[in-house]
């Protein structure tokens, strides 16, 4: 239990204003939520879900849990044992599962939504006394933004989605679902792709979507939208695809944020791209989480404005 009691005392928690301010002293402790992965320090998810919480008149604790790579589900079920109403430490309720992860939830929940079991992959998870959900809201979050405040209609498009990981395997299914007519899915090692491809087929002829794997250098021209779910801009490498996927007004989006994503933000700018970063993204798939967890959906629009004005603040 010494790691349990370790993970209670050194988690970085940000508590819902409405928890710390209450005058009511005898209020149990609130539910807690937490975002987990390697390296998780610079996540966002405390500050997003804490603003969810105020807006919406909630109760929660969101905090940050930093995974070794080989103790994932040791670290979560660690972090669930650490409730104890005595000592203040409400019930673990969910959790957001980051890179390198997604990939590991779905064996641990009794479970599985479908968008989930179309991804193989996780972000979310449901804590609740009678077993776990695992769900994957990466890819509506995506949806959401580019249709919503990027103003980008997915219906007709030709995308090219750069990657083939966890982020992909995210949101491949809801980008099909949105209408596009046509999407590659370019990776470096193209078996990879071809197995994104594979499991999705059925779902894009449903949707009339045709969908094809390449390698990067030989993934096509002139797309509408480049989405890069690729591990380049974390790693700081080059954009690992050749300008001529882009035209003059190609939505390029990199699923990253801040300076991660400024390298492939400056390559789409150069060749006359409109270019955007995954903030969007970030926080509308933490409403989405939040709606699953709390029943409530919380509006995104002033959440977004202030992490971007919290992220260009000097400091």
């Amino acid at each position: 239990m010494r790691h349990a009691d370790t993970i209670a005392r050194t988690m970085p928690a940000v508590t819902a204003e409405s928890a710390r301010t209450s005058p009511h002293a005898t209020l149990p402790p609130p539910d807690r939520y937490a975002v987990l992965g390697h390296p998780v320090a610079h996540s966002q998810s405390p500050f997003i879900h804490a603003e969810f919480a105020r807006q919406t008149g909630q109760r929660l604790d969101y905090g940050r849990i930093e995974c070794p790579l080989q103790a994932f589900e040791a670290t979560l079920r660690a972090f669930i044992a650490t409730a104890d109403p005595a000592a203040g430490l409400g019930p673990v309720r969910g959790c957001n599962i980051t890179v390198p992860f997604k990939f590991q939830v779905l064996p641990l929940a009794q479970t599985v939504t479908p968008r989930a079991a179309l991804a193989q992959a996780a972000n979310v998870l449901c804590l609740e006394p009678d077993g776990w959900t695992a769900d994957n809201t990466d890819g509506i979050g995506l949806v959401r933004d580019l249709q919503g405040p990027a103003g980008r209609s997915l219906a007709g498009q030709r995308l090219l989605l750069i990657g083939a990981g966890g982020a992909a395997s995210g949101v491949l299914g809801p980008l099909i679902e949105a209408g596009c007519a046509h999407i590659t899915v370019a990776n470096r090692t193209p078996d990879k792709a071809a197995a994104l491809v594979e499991r999705h087929q059925h779902w894009a002829q449903h949707h009339g979507t045709q969908l094809q794997a390449s390698g990067l250098a030989d993934c096509g021209e002139v797309f509408d939208v480049v989405l890069n779910s690729s591990a380049s801009s974390l790693a700081g490498g080059d954009v690992p695809v050749h300008a001529r996927v882009l035209r003059p007004g190609t939505l390029a989006v990199d699923l990253m944020y801040g300076p991660t994503a400024a390298g492939f933000l400056t390559w789409a700018g150069a060749h006359g791209a409109v270019g955007r970063d995954g903030l969007g993204m970030l926080v509308e798939q933490a409403a989405e989480a939040f709606a699953l967890w709390r029943g409530v959906r919380p509006h995104t629009a002033p959440v977004l404005a202030a992490l971007r004005a919290r992220l260009a603040a000097p400091g």
